[in-house]
Protein backbone atom coordinates (compact mmCIF):
# COMPACT_ATOMS: atom_id res chain seq x y z
CA UNK A 1 0.00 0.00 0.00
CA UNK A 2 2.83 2.41 0.83
CA UNK A 3 4.26 2.07 -2.66
CA UNK A 4 0.83 2.87 -4.11
CA UNK A 5 0.57 6.03 -2.02
CA UNK A 6 4.09 6.98 -3.06
CA UNK A 7 3.21 6.43 -6.73
CA UNK A 8 0.11 8.63 -6.58
CA UNK A 9 2.00 11.33 -4.67
CA UNK A 10 4.62 11.35 -7.41
CA UNK A 11 1.89 11.80 -10.00
CA UNK A 12 0.39 14.67 -7.99
CA UNK A 13 3.81 16.29 -7.67
CA UNK A 14 4.42 15.94 -11.40
CA UNK A 15 1.08 17.53 -12.22
CA UNK A 16 1.77 20.44 -9.86
CA UNK A 17 5.13 21.20 -11.50
CA UNK A 18 3.99 20.65 -15.11
CA UNK A 19 0.49 22.12 -14.98
CA UNK A 20 1.20 24.43 -17.93
CA UNK A 21 2.43 21.56 -20.10
CA UNK A 22 0.59 18.82 -21.99
CA UNK A 23 0.43 16.05 -19.38
CA UNK A 24 -0.18 12.54 -20.71
CA UNK A 25 -0.90 9.29 -18.94
CA UNK A 26 2.47 8.10 -20.22
CA UNK A 27 4.14 10.97 -18.34
CA UNK A 28 2.35 10.04 -15.13
CA UNK A 29 3.15 6.36 -15.58
CA UNK A 30 6.82 7.19 -16.00
CA UNK A 31 7.03 8.98 -12.64
CA UNK A 32 4.83 6.44 -10.84
CA UNK A 33 6.89 3.52 -12.19
CA UNK A 34 3.76 1.52 -12.97
CA UNK A 35 2.03 0.85 -16.28
CA UNK A 36 -0.29 3.60 -17.63
CA UNK A 37 -3.32 1.38 -16.97
CA UNK A 38 -2.31 0.59 -13.39
CA UNK A 39 -1.25 4.19 -12.68
CA UNK A 40 -4.67 5.37 -13.82
CA UNK A 41 -6.38 2.82 -11.58
CA UNK A 42 -4.30 3.82 -8.54
CA UNK A 43 -5.02 7.49 -9.14
CA UNK A 44 -8.78 6.94 -9.32
CA UNK A 45 -8.84 4.54 -6.36
CA UNK A 46 -6.97 6.87 -4.02
CA UNK A 47 -8.11 10.31 -5.22
CA UNK A 48 -11.61 9.39 -6.43
CA UNK A 49 -11.30 11.18 -9.77
CA UNK A 50 -9.48 10.61 -13.02
CA UNK A 51 -6.18 12.37 -13.76
CA UNK A 52 -7.93 14.38 -16.50
CA UNK A 53 -10.56 15.70 -14.09
CA UNK A 54 -7.90 16.45 -11.47
CA UNK A 55 -5.78 18.39 -13.98
CA UNK A 56 -8.77 20.27 -15.39
CA UNK A 57 -9.97 21.37 -11.95
CA UNK A 58 -6.50 22.55 -10.98
CA UNK A 59 -6.16 24.54 -14.20
CA UNK A 60 -9.59 26.11 -13.77
CA UNK A 61 -8.72 27.20 -10.22
CA UNK A 62 -5.41 28.63 -11.40
CA UNK A 63 -7.21 30.50 -14.17
CA UNK A 64 -9.72 31.92 -11.67
CA UNK A 65 -6.93 33.43 -9.59
CA UNK A 66 -5.41 34.98 -12.70
CA UNK A 67 -8.77 36.45 -13.70
CA UNK A 68 -9.05 37.86 -10.19
CA UNK A 69 -5.55 39.35 -10.04
CA UNK A 70 -4.54 40.16 -13.62
CA UNK A 71 -5.95 42.14 -16.52
CA UNK A 72 -6.22 39.20 -18.87
CA UNK A 73 -8.81 38.39 -21.51
CA UNK A 74 -10.98 35.31 -21.12
CA UNK A 75 -10.01 34.16 -24.61
CA UNK A 76 -6.31 34.30 -23.69
CA UNK A 77 -6.65 32.44 -20.41
CA UNK A 78 -8.85 29.80 -22.05
CA UNK A 79 -6.13 28.76 -24.47
CA UNK A 80 -3.33 29.17 -21.91
CA UNK A 81 -4.91 26.59 -19.61
CA UNK A 82 -5.36 24.08 -22.41
CA UNK A 83 -8.92 24.48 -23.70
CA UNK A 84 -9.57 24.18 -27.42
CA UNK A 85 -12.24 26.87 -27.44
CA UNK A 86 -13.51 29.78 -25.37
CA UNK A 87 -16.96 28.18 -25.24
CA UNK A 88 -15.49 25.00 -23.78
CA UNK A 89 -13.61 26.99 -21.15
CA UNK A 90 -16.68 29.05 -20.23
CA UNK A 91 -18.82 25.93 -19.84
CA UNK A 92 -16.19 24.21 -17.70
CA UNK A 93 -15.66 27.35 -15.57
CA UNK A 94 -19.41 27.71 -14.99
CA UNK A 95 -19.77 24.02 -14.13
CA UNK A 96 -16.88 24.23 -11.64
CA UNK A 97 -17.68 27.57 -9.98
CA UNK A 98 -21.27 28.42 -10.87
CA UNK A 99 -20.44 31.72 -12.58
CA UNK A 100 -19.30 33.05 -15.96
CA UNK A 101 -15.53 33.75 -16.21
CA UNK A 102 -16.04 37.20 -17.74
CA UNK A 103 -18.45 38.22 -14.99
CA UNK A 104 -16.05 36.82 -12.40
CA UNK A 105 -13.13 38.81 -13.85
CA UNK A 106 -15.17 42.03 -13.67
CA UNK A 107 -16.46 41.40 -10.16
CA UNK A 108 -14.71 38.54 -8.32
CA UNK A 109 -16.85 36.85 -5.71
CA UNK A 110 -15.83 34.05 -3.34
CA UNK A 111 -15.78 30.70 -5.13
CA UNK A 112 -14.75 27.22 -4.07
CA UNK A 113 -11.32 26.68 -5.61
CA UNK A 114 -10.09 23.11 -6.07
CA UNK A 115 -7.37 22.61 -3.45
CA UNK A 116 -6.36 18.94 -3.42
CA UNK A 117 -4.16 17.63 -0.63
CA UNK A 118 -1.23 15.36 -1.34
CA UNK A 119 -2.14 11.73 -0.80
CA UNK A 120 0.71 11.45 1.71
CA UNK A 121 -0.93 14.24 3.68
CA UNK A 122 -4.31 12.51 3.63
CA UNK A 123 -2.70 9.21 4.66
CA UNK A 124 -0.77 10.90 7.44
CA UNK A 125 1.36 9.00 9.89
CA UNK A 126 0.96 9.29 13.61
CA UNK A 127 3.63 11.44 15.18
CA UNK A 128 6.85 9.63 15.89
CA UNK A 129 9.32 9.98 18.71
CA UNK A 130 11.47 12.96 17.88
CA UNK A 131 14.99 11.66 18.05
CA UNK A 132 16.50 14.50 16.03
CA UNK A 133 16.66 18.04 17.34
CA UNK A 134 15.10 20.38 14.79
CA UNK A 135 15.61 24.12 14.52
CA UNK A 136 12.72 26.50 15.04
CA UNK A 137 13.24 30.00 13.70
CA UNK A 138 11.64 33.00 15.45
CA UNK A 139 11.01 36.52 14.21
CA UNK A 140 8.81 39.47 15.17
CA UNK A 141 6.24 41.02 12.83
CA UNK A 142 3.45 43.55 13.25
CA UNK A 143 0.07 42.92 11.69
CA UNK A 144 -2.08 45.96 10.83
CA UNK A 145 -5.64 46.63 11.89
CA UNK A 146 -7.72 44.34 9.66
CA UNK A 147 -10.90 42.40 9.10
CA UNK A 148 -11.06 38.60 8.96
CA UNK A 149 -13.77 36.66 7.12
CA UNK A 150 -14.21 33.47 9.14
CA UNK A 151 -16.16 30.23 9.07
CA UNK A 152 -17.05 29.08 12.57
CA UNK A 153 -17.31 25.47 13.64
CA UNK A 154 -19.22 24.04 16.60
CA UNK A 155 -16.75 22.76 19.20
CA UNK A 156 -13.44 22.42 17.33
CA UNK A 157 -10.18 23.31 19.01
CA UNK A 158 -7.96 21.93 16.22
CA UNK A 159 -7.91 21.29 12.46
CA UNK A 160 -9.17 17.71 12.19
CA UNK A 161 -12.18 18.25 14.45
CA UNK A 162 -12.93 21.46 12.53
CA UNK A 163 -12.92 19.58 9.21
CA UNK A 164 -15.33 17.02 10.68
CA UNK A 165 -17.68 19.87 11.64
CA UNK A 166 -17.56 22.10 8.54
CA UNK A 167 -15.87 20.00 5.85
CA UNK A 168 -12.60 20.55 4.02
CA UNK A 169 -13.94 22.71 1.17
CA UNK A 170 -13.85 25.92 3.24
CA UNK A 171 -10.15 26.39 2.46
CA UNK A 172 -10.81 26.48 -1.29
CA UNK A 173 -13.43 29.20 -0.86
CA UNK A 174 -11.16 31.26 1.40
CA UNK A 175 -8.32 30.90 -1.12
CA UNK A 176 -10.45 32.63 -3.74
CA UNK A 177 -10.68 35.79 -1.60
CA UNK A 178 -7.69 38.08 -2.02
CA UNK A 179 -5.85 38.23 1.30
CA UNK A 180 -3.63 41.00 2.60
CA UNK A 181 -1.17 38.34 3.75
CA UNK A 182 -1.33 36.22 0.59
CA UNK A 183 -3.08 33.13 1.95
CA UNK A 184 -5.91 31.98 4.24
CA UNK A 185 -5.24 31.40 7.93
CA UNK A 186 -6.43 29.24 10.78
CA UNK A 187 -7.09 30.99 14.08
CA UNK A 188 -7.67 30.14 17.72
CA UNK A 189 -10.06 32.88 18.80
CA UNK A 190 -9.95 34.56 22.23
CA UNK A 191 -13.23 34.34 24.16
CA UNK A 192 -14.42 37.80 23.15
CA UNK A 193 -14.56 36.74 19.46
CA UNK A 194 -16.34 33.41 20.06
CA UNK A 195 -20.11 33.32 19.62
CA UNK A 196 -22.26 31.08 21.78
CA UNK A 197 -22.13 27.42 20.71
CA UNK A 198 -19.34 28.00 18.18
CA UNK A 199 -15.75 26.84 18.00
CA UNK A 200 -12.53 28.35 19.28
CA UNK A 201 -10.73 27.14 16.13
CA UNK A 202 -11.80 28.72 12.83
CA UNK A 203 -10.51 29.22 9.31
CA UNK A 204 -10.52 32.63 7.69
CA UNK A 205 -8.93 35.16 5.38
CA UNK A 206 -7.46 38.51 6.43
CA UNK A 207 -8.66 41.49 4.39
CA UNK A 208 -8.22 45.25 4.69
CA UNK A 209 -10.40 47.39 6.94
CA UNK A 210 -12.07 48.94 3.88
CA UNK A 211 -13.07 45.55 2.43
CA UNK A 212 -16.50 45.86 0.87
CA UNK A 213 -16.68 42.58 -1.04
CA UNK A 214 -19.14 39.78 -0.50
CA UNK A 215 -19.09 37.77 2.70
CA UNK A 216 -20.13 34.19 1.77
CA UNK A 217 -23.30 32.78 3.27
CA UNK A 218 -22.62 31.13 6.61
CA UNK A 219 -19.46 33.16 7.22
CA UNK A 220 -18.85 36.00 9.70
CA UNK A 221 -16.52 38.99 9.62
CA UNK A 222 -14.59 40.21 12.65
CA UNK A 223 -12.24 43.16 13.16
CA UNK A 224 -8.79 42.72 14.70
CA UNK A 225 -6.54 45.50 16.02
CA UNK A 226 -2.92 46.14 15.11
CA UNK A 227 -0.80 43.60 16.95
CA UNK A 228 2.74 42.26 17.24
CA UNK A 229 3.32 38.55 16.61
CA UNK A 230 6.18 36.14 17.17
CA UNK A 231 6.47 33.83 14.14
CA UNK A 232 7.66 30.31 14.96
CA UNK A 233 8.78 28.41 11.83
CA UNK A 234 10.07 24.86 11.79
CA UNK A 235 12.36 23.22 9.28
CA UNK A 236 11.01 21.78 6.00
CA UNK A 237 9.46 18.33 6.40
CA UNK A 238 8.13 15.42 4.37
CA UNK A 239 4.39 15.83 3.86
CA UNK A 240 3.50 12.52 5.51
CA UNK A 241 5.38 13.64 8.66
CA UNK A 242 3.47 16.87 9.17
CA UNK A 243 2.06 15.78 12.57
CA UNK A 244 5.60 15.39 13.87
CA UNK A 245 6.59 18.76 12.38
CA UNK A 246 3.68 20.49 14.13
CA UNK A 247 4.53 18.83 17.42
CA UNK A 248 8.15 20.00 17.22
CA UNK A 249 7.13 23.62 16.75
CA UNK A 250 4.48 23.42 19.47
CA UNK A 251 7.04 22.00 21.91
CA UNK A 252 9.41 24.87 21.11
CA UNK A 253 6.62 27.41 21.71
CA UNK A 254 5.76 25.87 25.09
CA UNK A 255 9.39 26.20 26.20
CA UNK A 256 9.85 29.73 24.87
CA UNK A 257 9.84 32.69 27.27
CA UNK A 258 8.89 35.91 25.40
CA UNK A 259 10.17 38.00 28.33
CA UNK A 260 13.74 37.63 27.06
CA UNK A 261 12.78 39.89 24.13
CA UNK A 262 10.75 42.32 26.20
CA UNK A 263 7.34 40.76 25.43
CA UNK A 264 4.52 38.96 27.20
CA UNK A 265 1.92 36.71 25.58
CA UNK A 266 -1.14 38.65 24.42
CA UNK A 267 -4.29 36.64 25.17
CA UNK A 268 -6.58 39.29 23.67
CA UNK A 269 -5.58 38.51 20.08
CA UNK A 270 -5.90 35.24 18.14
CA UNK A 271 -3.14 32.73 17.70
CA UNK A 272 -2.64 31.98 14.00
CA UNK A 273 -1.70 28.82 12.10
CA UNK A 274 -0.63 28.77 8.46
CA UNK A 275 -1.21 25.82 6.14
CA UNK A 276 1.42 23.14 6.86
CA UNK A 277 3.52 23.07 3.68
CA UNK A 278 6.51 20.76 3.79
CA UNK A 279 8.80 22.91 1.66
CA UNK A 280 8.61 25.87 4.05
CA UNK A 281 8.10 24.18 7.41
CA UNK A 282 5.26 24.47 9.88
CA UNK A 283 4.41 28.03 10.97
CA UNK A 284 2.47 29.45 13.90
CA UNK A 285 2.08 33.11 14.90
CA UNK A 286 1.58 33.98 18.57
CA UNK A 287 0.45 37.47 19.63
CA UNK A 288 2.63 39.39 22.07
CA UNK A 289 2.60 42.76 23.79
CA UNK A 290 5.39 44.92 25.15
CA UNK A 291 6.18 44.49 28.83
Amino acid sequence: MNEHIEAVQKMQDYIATHLDANITMADLAKVSKFSPWYSYRLFVDLLHMTPAVYIRRLRLSKSALRLRDEKIKVIDIAYEVGFDSVDGYQRAFYKEFGCNPHEYAVCPTPIYLFTPYGIKYVNRKEKKNMNEVKNVFIQVIEKPERKVIIKRGKEAKEYFKYCEEVGCDVWGLLSSIKSICGEPVCLWLPKKYIKANTSEYVQGVEVSMDYSGKVPDGFDIIELPKCKYLIFQGEPFEEENFCEAIEQVCDAIKKYNPNINGFAWDNENPRIQLEPIGTRGYIELHPVKNI
